[in-house]
């Protein structure tokens, strides 16, 4: 039983139109899913991902409108790492984001400080990507590597994370892989000053499970000392949160259903979609909600 690398990634954003404008425009992802937060539905969950709204290449967002920007510290994930195919996209992405290239890694930050990186691709894994006028396929993003994150004792947590089939690497990272995607959290030193959740940080990050498999990762990580949610049903996925001992807030979601369960994979994310036990709030929630544009409707398709 082996973890399939990182499902997705979930953030705060305090202004959800320049965050679409931005994870859209400038980053070429695809909205692939316009819902709310499942345990505040007064607030949005937007979905960015490849064009499928495939698990590996999904960002996250619920935006809490007006928010301060808050800043990662320690038991926080800090920087989100992606793949492309070469150091031509590197360059092109340097340029794009206004980023800084350092040998084989682009650095930038999104408009609310939230630090990405950007590498180029040395595993087997499909590339996951979506299309975008301005971004060339062979340049654009290809989904997750990994993700970076702050803890003082990075070694309280290797038992644990080896005990849920994380490898060790160079330095203080661990590596997941299954038969489809791997994926790496890596540990940095923090701060001295404390975290504070807000704009441009990341709630959790997400491992991808099969779904036959869920239940049994539940009580393997009850069994190593986690301290994990029941199964929750959030509609596209089943999952469970938990603590690992650094800090840092994972989830274990599963490879389906997946986005098209309830919109044509042709319209994603064009309208608010709510799941079935949340449809009765939308009379309530719709109007909270700030409006959005639709990312792609003014492209030229050719």
């Amino acid at each position: 039983m082996k973890l399939e690398g990182v499902h997705h990634v979930t953030c705060i954003t305090g202004d959800a139109p320049q965050n679409v404008e931005y994870y859209t425009g400038v980053l070429g992802l695809r909205l692939v899913k316009k819902s709310v937060n499942q345990d505040d539905p007064t607030v949005y969950h937007l979905f960015y991902a490849d064009e499928k709204g495939d698990a590996g290449s999904d960002i996250t967002f619920f935006e809490y409108p007006g928010a301060a920007n808050g800043r990662a510290g320690n038991g926080m994930v800090h920087t989100v790492v992606w793949r492309v195919g070469s150091s031509e996209a590197l360059d092109f992405w340097a340029a794009r984001a206004d980023g800084e290239r350092d040998g084989d890694v682009v650095r930038f930050v999104d408009p609310e400080g939230l630090h990405h990186e950007i590498v180029i691709a040395s595993v087997p894994d499909e590339p996951l990507i979506a299309e975008h006028p301005e971004i060339p396929r062979e340049f654009a993003l290809q989904g997750f590597e990994g993700v970076r994150a702050y803890s003082a004792s990075p070694e309280r947590s290797a038992p644990f994370l080896e005990a849920l089939g994380f490898e060790p690497q160079e330095g203080a990272a661990w590596e997941t892989r299954g038969d489809l995607r791997g994926g790496w959290i890596a540990y940095d030193e923090p701060p001295a000053e404390p975290g504070v959740p807000g704009a441009g940080t990341v709630h959790h990050v997400a491992w991808a499970s099969p779904m036959e498999d869920e239940e049994a990762w539940q009580k393997r990580v009850a069994e190593v000392g986690g301290r994990p949610t029941p199964i929750i049903d959030r509609f596209w996925f089943h999952s469970i949160y938990f603590r690992e001992p650094s800090g840092v807030l994972f989830e274990i979601a599963t490879l389906g259903p997946g986005f098209g369960t309830d919109e044509d994979m042709e319209h994603l994310g064009e309208k608010l979609i709510l799941p079935p036990d949340f449809e009765h709030l939308r009379a309530k929630v719709e109007p909270l909600l700030t409006p959005l544009p639709d990312p792609r409707k003014s492209w030229t398709r050719t």
